[in-house]
């Protein structure tokens, strides 16, 4: 069975408390009470001793094996309290309050947070107050994101050139914002006048952005939860199959999907619903020779039409060339 990196470090995390508690385990029996091969385990135990509790790489794990045996030479050292250094702690504290600061974190983890900041403040005595003159700004935190907490706040209308990936284009729109969030990227959730209907920008598309002097008014919406993520496809939508080669592997990272089968040649064959399945089409045209819409088959068809226009039109102008 296939395991991948979550999987490998759960298990690495377990061996490591087996290990501690059976000095000179054999790897026959190690591998048999994790369930995997003894060449898996010997893959696992390569990796070990690059593991440690400081970034510096003085107090890694002092693992080896004689193909029959594993041997764990310093497990006291390892488990004795982790103590920061003064560098290691200063990063800790200057990340933990730019993380505070994000937009879209729930209010209650962003006390706990703090609470927890103020504790390690006050453990690392100097050093926490030092690492308070140091600070970091995000790249959201910006001129965009201020005019749009600027302009949520005032309850003011915003005016934008949008880039819009579905469309390969800038648009420009007038929009009420009603909140920021952070999904991976931050983004604005607004409602868009040009469409009539609330719409997700996110804030790195946004090419030039100016507050207006109309007030705000949105209509009264319900706020999505978004604990699931951003995009969260119904079990209604209509089911699309993307087969995709090694080098177009990344649209399962992209897309959510209900599965991802593993094809011969290294690619895979995604299955995947969406409520607006035209919206692939330029998806396909992006893979290009790396892969392809399966079904439904009205929308394989649409994107191989999409393709013959797309090159008929760069083989015109060579045409009529003298």
């Amino acid at each position: 069975m296939a395991t991948n990196a979550i999987d490998q470090t759960r298990r690495m995390l377990s061996l490591v408390t087996y290990l501690r508690e059976r000095p000179g385990a054999h790897v026959q029996d190690v591998a048999r009470a994790f369930g995997i091969t003894e060449d898996e385990l010997i893959s696992d135990l390569d990796v070990l001793p690059m593991c440690g509790t400081s970034f510096r790489g003085g107090d890694l794990l002092d693992i080896d094996t004689d193909g029959d045996r594993i041997w764990w030479h310093n497990p006291d050292d390892v488990a004795e309290p982790l103590r920061l250094a003064a560098d290691e702690a200063t990063a800790l504290l200057v990340a933990a309050r730019a993380v505070a600061t994000l937009p879209g974190l729930r209010e209650s983890d962003r006390q706990a947070l703090l609470r927890a900041t103020a504790k390690l403040e006050a453990a690392a005595g100097e050093v926490g107050a030092a690492s308070s003159r140091l600070s970091v700004t995000f790249e959201s935190e910006g001129g965009v994101f201020a005019d749009v907490d600027r302009a949520i706040s005032e309850r003011r209308r915003l005016w934008l050139r949008y880039y819009s990936p579905a469309r390969d284009e800038l648009t420009e729109r007038e929009v009420d914002p009603i909140r920021l969030f952070a999904v991976g990227h931050t983004y604005m959730e607004a409602w868009c006048r040009s469409s009539e209907d609330r719409r997700t920008f996110r804030l790195d598309r946004v090419a030039e952005i100016r507050l207006l002097d109309e007030p705000a008014a949105p209509p009264e919406l319900e706020l999505r939860d978004l604990s699931e993520g951003l995009v969260q496809p119904s079990a209604e939508d209509p089911e699309v199959v993307v087969e995709v080669g090694p080098g177009g592997r990344w649209v399962a990272e992209y897309y959510p999907h209900d599965s991802a089968h593993e094809l011969p040649d290294g690619g895979l064959r995604i299955t995947l619903r969406t409520p607006d399945p035209a919206s692939l089409r330029r998806l396909a045209l992006r893979l290009g020779g790396e892969g392809r819409i399966v079904s439904p088959p009205e929308l394989a068809q649409s994107a191989q039409r999409a393709a013959r226009a797309a090159l008929a039109a760069y083989d015109g102008p060579a045409r009529g060339e003298t």
